[in-house]
């Protein structure tokens, strides 16, 4: 996975790339979920379903669901019948943004989640200058 402006199909077989939303200060909070707060297991697994969005976008469920306003989430199935998603909307130019993940404690998807998915999702489209 790479944060450069690489266009879709440059590494081959790939339909998106993605990369990773980056605030105004240069920190990437999905990358720094991922490797701060989740053991490798379930980093390893997130990927690959990542990876799989990748190579196969447009999908849908069980791994993508689409959400609101245009954005997504892949979701991935940990051990211990822990459930990870990471929000994610396709930007102008084919990348897949990843803009938020979590692990879910309960059923329904948290609205502060969503919306945090939402302000990140804004804010990147606003800063897309190519």
């Amino acid at each position: 996975m790479d944060s450069s402006h690489a266009s879709p199909g440059s590494e081959s077989g790939k339909r998106v790339s993605v990369i990773f939303y980056k605030t105004e200060a240069g920190n990437e909070p999905v990358r720094a979920w991922l490797k701060d707060e989740l053991a490798r297991e379930d980093r390893l697994l997130i990927g690959l379903d990542i990876k799989t969005a990748e190579y196969a976008w447009p999908l849908g469920l069980p791994t993508c669901r689409p959400m609101k306003d245009g954005s997504y989430e892949v979701r991935t199935h940990l051990p211990s019948n822990r459930v990870a998603r990471v929000f994610f909307y396709v930007d102008k130019f084919q990348r897949m943004v990843l803009l938020h993940g979590i692990i879910k404690k309960s059923q329904k998807t948290p609205v502060d989640d969503l919306e945090l998915a939402q302000h990140r999702m804004a804010q990147h489209e606003k800063g897309v200058t190519q």
